[in-house]
């Protein structure tokens, strides 16, 4: 029996490692984006190497949109076994007294409730299934704090304990849910931070291994936790970080 899974934010990134290393895997993916050009091409190409790859416009902060993307997952493959909720912003820098409320607005209904929506739809076709596996891509910042970036820091605080929720709520069913917190990865998220010479060296040092991540290197993260390789492990926030929570 061929697994499903559904990743949010697939087109680049962390979101796009997952799904290459599914399709190595043997896993059928359905790729959800919101930049249909980078989408529809990264599903061609996986099919032209017989991947079994499906691409579904998907703006994470509608509800009726992720109940599309399950819809369609469903409809495509007959079922649903996991789902990586990992489409995010970063959001404007501002600190929090001065942070505009469209910015706070935006931030937490793509990352924080964009999470909850996917869920919402995710569950009940995973119970239909008979099991599933959930992965929210949360960050460093879901556990500790980052100068004028409040309305980032506090969605991603709240995918960690939504993920806590969803895991006591479900893993009698035989759904788990899990998060991951990257450090600072190597992504399109980041690239303007990363071009500046003095800032790129400042976050680099605050990863004691001395280098950003790779999405790959999330990615097996991931990967591992859908997995049935991770059977024990439900409502567990991991660090992904080259040691940056250690400091």
């Amino acid at each position: 029996m061929q697994r499903v899974a559904i990743v949010t934010g697939g087109a680049s990134g962390i979101g796009k490692a997952v799904v290459e290393q599914y399709i190595r895997d043997g896993i059928a993916v359905v790729i959800a984006d919101v930049n249909d050009e980078a989408g529809e091409l990264l599903a061609a190409v996986l099919r032209a190497h017989n991947g079994k790859a499906f691409y579904v416009h998907c703006d994470v902060s509608l509800p009726e949109d992720n109940h599309r993307l399950v819809d369609t997952a469903m409809d495509q493959f007959g079922r649903l076994d996991y789902a990586v909720n990992n489409a995010g912003i970063a959001g404007e820098p501002n600190p929090t007294g001065s942070y505009s409320l469209e910015g706070w607005n935006k931030v937490i209904s793509i990352n924080l409730s964009g999470v909850f929506y996917g869920m919402h739809a995710q569950i009940p076709a995973m119970l239909k299934s008979g099991s599933g596996s959930i992965v929210n891509v949360s960050s460093i910042l879901g556990a500790v704090a980052f100068a004028a970036a409040p309305a980032y820091v506090t969605a991603k605080h709240g995918m960690v304990g939504l993920t806590k929720a969803a895991a006591l709520d479900h893993s009698a069913q035989g759904i788990r849910v899990n998060a991951v917190g990257p450090g600072f990865i190597d992504t399109p998220l980041i690239s303007s931070i990363m071009d500046d010479p003095a800032m790129g060296s400042v976050i680099t040092s605050l990863h004691p291994i001395g280098r950003i991540g790779r999405p790959e290197e999330v990615a097996e993260a991931i990967c591992f936790l859908t997995s049935e390789r991770a059977s024990f492990i439900t409502g567990a926030y991991i660090p992904v970080d080259g040691g940056y929570l250690a400091r």
